[in-house]
């Protein structure tokens, strides 16, 4: 690792990405300073209380909101969802199982799908490129 690698700095909202945490909901010094690459594999490796609290609890920015749902990140723009939610509204709407939810969650199953047949038709594509390059 260089020198300058080491002093990298990011913004907060890069580290709150990073770190899969809605940055408003974030403590004060946190939001307002910088984070080096050291402080954000500590913070990754030894979490403190709020980073605990808030990736269990929430509210979770909306890549963790999807994962949760089972749905993409479109799929919540598409139901009108903008807003980061807690674990507790994330686990209603999987009680409540609402018509846009099971809609998304079909959709996102469909990509799912054709996202696997694809990779392994690209994968049978190569298998039969190696065999044909060994016979020659």
């Amino acid at each position: 690792m260089s020198s300058q690698q080491s002093t990298q700095t990011m913004k907060p909202a890069t580290a709150a990405k990073k770190l899969g945490v809605y940055l408003p909901a974030t403590p004060a010094e946190f939001q307002e300073g910088v984070v080096s690459r050291a402080e954000l594999n500590e913070l990754q490796a030894n979490p403190p209380q709020w980073l605990r609290e808030l990736r269990a609890k929430g509210p979770h920015p909306r890549p963790v909101v999807a994962a949760k749902l089972g749905v993409s990140i479109a799929g919540l723009a598409r139901a009108g969802v903008t807003e980061a939610l807690t674990t507790e509204q994330i686990e209603a709407l999987k009680q409540e199982r609402p018509e846009w939810l099971e809609k998304e969650r079909a959709t996102q199953a469909e990509v799912r799908k054709e996202a696997a047949r694809l990779k392994n038709l690209k994968k049978e594509k190569q298998e039969n490129q190696e065999k044909g390059a060994q016979r020659r």
